[in-house]
Parts: structure tokens; C-alpha cells; sequence
């Protein structure tokens, strides 16, 4: 079992922390997602015949990240929270990234609820994650970069675990470690509002949808709410 904790200082931080773990075992990403590429072409299509865009920067939920970032100081403008980036690039571009369908399914859900989302393949987390501000001290591989080495600055929100960070500020960037795979099969995957009150609702409704498109293509899934009334969950 992996334990999921968010620190009390990070709550204290940003009271409307909610985070959701949607947990998938027995993942089959090398089988064809039907279910996750309809609905991915679907909301293209929403966004090339204009009856949706992805929410910017002027929308509440981004707009609250954005204050997150600067609260433990990142620019948002540079180094943009993970929703807001992926609308920026789908609404340029036309199109979401096809990375793998577990990925291209969290991406989807991501986009539709301007949530921020991400995942962390179980089997290459050691230890359990918490999720607290950087002491300074940590180090940190990019997505994509396996050969580069990060610091995270002192008070920077990240996800850690016995071996490094897995996620710079809050949710910009995942760690080349724990990227998920077609080849992964016991895996973590997040969702994220610092409004709480406001779109708690709208996070739970974004992790049923998750587990919805994760479940014809997994042995077992599961959903876990992490907060300050609820600080850990083992996964």
C-alpha cells in the first residue's frame, strides 16, 4: 500500500484543498480504449464547431490556481498550472496530445472540468508521497528530460516520495520516474481544486468520470478524497 498525506501546513496554506485519488489496478493500456477516444474526438469536435472551449485564464478555477502558484511564489504566467496549459494547447492547436489512452483519459477529464490532473505509476513510487512545500533540499527529474536534475525552491508545493519529487509547483510538471505507460498497471491518478467549497462538487463528478473511462480496462478501481478534514489515504 502507497499512503497519500497532505501536509497541514499546505491546508493551512490553501483551506479549499481537495485532492482525488482515482486508483486503477490491473491496467490494460496496450488494449484499444474505444469509450476514452470517442469521447476525446467528441470534444474536439465541441471545440472546432465552437459549442465549447476550455476554460483560460479568466475562468474561476484557473484563475484560483493561478493565485495558488503565486501564493508560494511561481508565475503563473511562466510556469502555468497543468490545466491551463493543456487548454492553452488544445484551444491553439485543435487537438489533445495522444499520449496513451490512460493518459489521453485523464487529459480528457482534466480539460472538460478545468481541474488540474496527473498520475503516478505505483509500481515506481518508493515509499509513501506526501504532498507539502519544498524544503530546498529535493531533486527533481522532468517528464520527457531523464537526464536533467531540478531543485524545487524552498515553499514550492510539490508531491514527494522516499526517492525525490514527483510533481513541480503543485501540478505544472510530473517526474520522468513515475510517468504513466502503456505498460503501467497499478496506478495513481490525481485531481486537484484549492476551492474546495466552491467545486468540490465538480471534482467528484471529474473522478467518477475518471473511473468510469479507467474501469472497462482494469481489474479494480477505486476513488479517495484527500483533504483537511481528511489528510491521508492508503491507496
Amino acid at each position: 500500500m502507497t499512503v497519500f498525506r497532505v501536509a497541514s501546513t499546505v491546508t493551512d496554506a490553501f483551506p479549499g484543498t481537495l485532492i482525488a485519488l482515482v486508483t486503477a489496478t490491473g491496467l490494460r493500456g496496450r488494449e484499444a480504449w474505444p469509450g476514452t477516444a470517442a469521447a476525446v474526438e467528441a470534444l474536439e469536435r465541441g471545440l472546432a464547431d465552437g459549442s465549447w472551449r476550455p476554460a483560460d485564464e479568466t475562468d474561476p478555477r484557473i484563475e484560483a490556481w493561478h493565485a495558488a502558484y503565486r501564493a508560494f511564489g511561481t508565475n503563473p504566467r511562466r510556469v502555468r498550472p497543468s490545466v491551463d496549459a493543456l487548454g492553452r494547447r488544445l484551444a491553439k492547436k485543435g487537438s489533445l496530445p495522444r499520449i496513451n489512452p490512460a493518459v489521453d483519459a485523464y487529459n480528457l477529464v482534466s480539460v472538460r472540468h478545468a481541474l488540474p490532473a496527473g498520475a503516478f505509476d505505483l509500481d515506481r513510487v518508493f515509499g509513501d508521497v506526501d504532498i507539502r512545500h519544498a524544503d530546498g533540499t529535493e531533486s527533481f527529474t522532468p517528464l520527457g528530460e531523464p537526464d536533467s536534475v531540478e531543485t524545487p525552491k524552498p515553499g514550492e508545493v510539490v508531491y514527494v516520495d522516499a526517492a525525490g519529487v514527483l510533481t513541480r509547483h503543485w501540478n505544472h510538471r510530473d517526474a520522468h520516474r513515475t510517468r504513466v505507460t502503456e505498460d503501467s498497471t497499478r496506478v495513481a491518478f490525481l485531481l486537484e481544486t484549492v476551492q474546495g467549497a466552491r467545486d468540490g462538487h465538480l471534482l467528484k463528478a471529474a473522478a467518477e468520470e475518471l473511473r468510469d473511462l479507467l474501469a472497462p480496462h482494469a481489474a479494480d478501481t477505486a476513488v479517495h478524497h484527500l483533504g483537511a478534514e481528511r489528510p491521508e489515504a492508503a491507496v
